[in-house]
């Protein structure tokens, strides 16, 4: 099966369970002139969307959002709220998920039970050059610096909220990380000694030949959650909370 991008695979997915529940709205009626209610119909999109998305083996996280999708939508409209509440809705999605759908890589945020195991993986001894791809609101880097005051830490995210918010963050605290808004494909990595990323399985083949294409020898690579398939990592730092906190880290 061709392997599209998860963004176009869902809009694939959703489209043929319309059609799908329409056909059976349509049999039912003509052979036992039986008239679902709009919610029967709606439910059926979802739950046909739902196995179609375990079919084409999307992420686990995948099926219930599509089983969710058109529920929530009918909910919406039941509602009958305002056009401008769903146009600030649709903006501030676009200012926190921006190019999701090019990147494959949806805002992950991790959390301390994350970093403190990320910073036993730094070197201790002497300082170092650290960044974060896709570094959301900035929580990795702001507790990194605290800990390495003689490092510099910098971030890059593509998505224009949570790059303000991290700048905005960074202002009020007075600290020194550096967060930019550019996509870490265009970026030379080998200006830094640790690269840090949480970003999707889709995202890892990518990532894993610009690392090798750029990173210096004896840098390491840092993947929260995240393996590279056929690659083992050097280190594995798993933590009781499960898969979600597990690092892999790679030197180059």
């Amino acid at each position: 099966m061709v392997r599209l991008p998860v963004s176009i695979q869902s809009f694939v997915i959703q489209c043929v369970a319309l059609l799908l529940a329409f056909l059976l709205h349509y049999l039912l009626h003509r052979l036992f002139s039986y008239q679902a209610a709009l919610w029967q119909f709606v439910f059926v999109q979802g739950g046909v969307a739902a196995i179609l998305s375990r079919a084409w083996r999307q992420p686990v996280w995948w099926p219930p959002l599509h089983l969710v999708f058109p529920l929530a939508i009918f909910l919406a409209r039941q509602a009958d709220f305002p056009a401008r509440v769903y146009l600030a809705a649709f903006v501030l999605l676009v200012l926190f998920y921006w190019s999701t759908f090019r990147t494959q890589v949806p805002l992950f945020l991790s959390g301390r039970k994350a970093w403190q195991p990320l910073a036993s993986l730094l070197p201790q001894t002497h300082p170092f050059r650290f960044i974060d791809l896709g570094s959301g609101l900035g929580g990795v880097p702001f507790y990194l610096e605290s800990r390495f005051p003689k490092s510099s830490f910098y971030g890059t995210e593509i998505a224009p909220a949570p790059w303000f918010i991290s700048r905005m963050r960074a202002w009020l605290k007075g600290s020194r990380v550096n967060f930019m808004r550019e996509d870490y494909a265009s970026l030379d990595l080998s200006r830094f000694d640790v690269v840090f990323v949480f970003l999707s399985p889709a995202a890892m083949p990518g990532l894993w030949q610009q690392a090798q294409a750029q990173m210096r020898h004896g840098t390491l690579l840092v993947s929260l959650a995240f393996p590279v398939d056929g690659r083992s990592p050097d280190r594995v730092v798993a933590r009781d909370a499960g898969v979600r906190h597990t690092l892999y880290a790679w030197q180059m």
